[in-house]
């Protein structure tokens, strides 16, 4: 085991924001505990050294079986600093209003007011959630996902709640997994799943959970919660927040399972549920890379593959979740045709690929800001493109290079038939007139971003 997870350290490094004590990790299979000094993240004003030296020690003792609980946690959420911390940060994400119609304009021109308020609730318990707005957003393919809008009130009050409570659970969470963690992201669990092919582990099971944050078991959930909490009145603000009404349109239900995707809290409580998956699979030798619900193992054949699927499903089933086996399958992902898709790259055949939904949802956010009404100078339309096609190009970058040319094509394309249109003349599609009045070189005047030529640039030698 300690070999193994040594080999998993090379293949998956954490992040330097994330450096990690030196100690044996076999206890649990997880990463060794974070010391005191590498908690650049955590809000000092509410983890003091003392708290966080007190955590690793908890952690240390966790590791030899025992659970240590942390107590009078309630007073650190209703700081005014805590609060205000907590604010700002749903503030930067702005986002919509909920179902009390406060939005996050209306919040800030009388958040003193409203902050103040909470906090007072918070002091004598009368702090109830509102029902959490649910709306449907399409998704590239086909079908809808429901996404839960607390009130920007309630929205701060989980913001403070995490910020609490996040550190007590990143010292128990393991290296494998990376979706919504301090330090962590879909690179470096991209990182790590590229690392362990190199090493040969390319057959790989790619597992689905069946609509896992609409379906978490909540007193499994608060019962793991509750292993590490002992604050009576941090949990029922937990549970609180699983049991808030849901409504859409003019239907209202209460919830009796899983967590609102787009509630600040959730997903913290989804790693928190699926930490003892990460420890199961380690413990048995696997080489797991999740990102919150999406995760593949990888292994070195298809029997050992055959074997984690197994793994994987008991666990699934043991948990109250339930596995997609329509999109969930094994494969020799070095074969054509037995890839697998994993945060947006299809790993096919020794090489990466943009998958088909990523490119479908490219070419939606490009159509969204070309169409052929659109308003504003060219210029304009340029910068926004650009702030679209560099943050595209910078995640997609290690894909194989041949469609890149294609996308900077099809931004031009879209370009011209914008300009054509506003000069009325007739046409749709591929015009040769139109290249000749707008050449590749006239929108490079007007500044366009050019993935083939970023690409190629970035591949040659230093």
């Amino acid at each position: 085991m300690k070999d193994r997870l040594s080999d998993q350290e090379t293949a998956a490094p954490v992040p330097a924001t994330a450096t990690q004590a030196a100690s044996d990790p076999a206890a649990t299979g997880c990463a060794p505990v974070r010391e005191s000094h590498a908690w650049e993240w955590v809000d000092r004003d509410i983890w003091t050294e003392r708290m966080l030296a007190a955590l690793v020690t908890a952690s240390e003792e966790g590791k030899e079986g025992k659970q240590s609980k942390w107590f009078s946690l309630i007073d650190k959420v209703w700081r005014d600093s805590t609060l205000q911390a907590a604010w700002q940060q749903v503030k930067s994400r702005r986002g919509a209003s909920g179902i009390d119609g406060t939005s996050i304009a209306r919040f800030e021109a009388n958040a003193p007011k409203y902050l103040g308020e909470i906090a007072e609730q918070l002091k004598t318990g009368q702090y109830r959630a509102q029902a959490v707005r649910r709306v449907e957003i399409p998704k590239t393919g086909g079908g809808n996902r429901p996404l839960g809008i607390p009130t920007v009130g309630d929205r701060v009050v989980q913001a403070a709640v995490k910020r609490v409570i996040e550190p007590i659970f990143e010292s128990r969470f393991c290296d494998t997994s990376y979706g919504f963690r301090p330090g962590r992201g879909c690179k470096d669990a991209l990182r790590a799943v590229d690392g362990w092919l190199k090493q040969g582990y390319t057959h790989v099971v790619d597992a689905d959970l069946k609509r896992y944050f609409d379906s978490i078991p909540h007193e499994r959930l608060k019962a793991r919660v509750s292993e590490r909490i002992s604050d009576g009145r941090v949990l029922e603000l937990i549970d609180g927040w699983l049991k808030q009404d849901i409504v859409h349109d003019l239907k209202r239900w209460t919830p009796t399972g899983g967590t609102p995707q787009g509630a600040v809290i959730s997903p913290l409580l989804a790693n928190i549920y699926l930490h003892p998956l990460d420890q199961h699979m380690l413990a048995r030798g696997y080489k797991m890379v999740r990102y919150a619900d999406d995760f593949v193992v990888l292994c070195q054949s298809a029997h050992e593959a055959q074997q984690a699927l197994a793994e994987v499903q008991q666990w699934v089933s043991d948990n109250g979740l339930e596995l997609n086996m329509d999109k969930t399958h094994i494969g020799d992902c070095l074969q054509k045709g037995q890839g697998f898709e994993f945060l947006g790259y299809r790993f096919e055949a020794g090489e990466r690929h943009v998958r088909k939904k990523s490119v479908m949802k490219f070419r939606d956010a490009i159509r969204k800001r070309t169409g052929r009404t659109r308003s504003g100078s060219l210029r304009a339309i340029v910068i926004e493109l650009n702030a679209v096609l560099k943050g595209w190009f910078a995640y997609f970058k290690h894909a194989l290079a041949g469609p890149f040319a294609l996308f900077d094509g099809f931004v031009r394309r879209r370009l011209r038939a914008l300009l054509r249109r506003r000069e009325k003349r007739p046409g749709h599609g591929r015009c040769e007139a139109d290249s000749r009045r707008w050449p590749n070189a006239y929108f490079a005047a007007q500044g366009l971003f050019t993935m083939s030529t970023a690409r190629r640039l970035a591949s040659q030698p230093r």
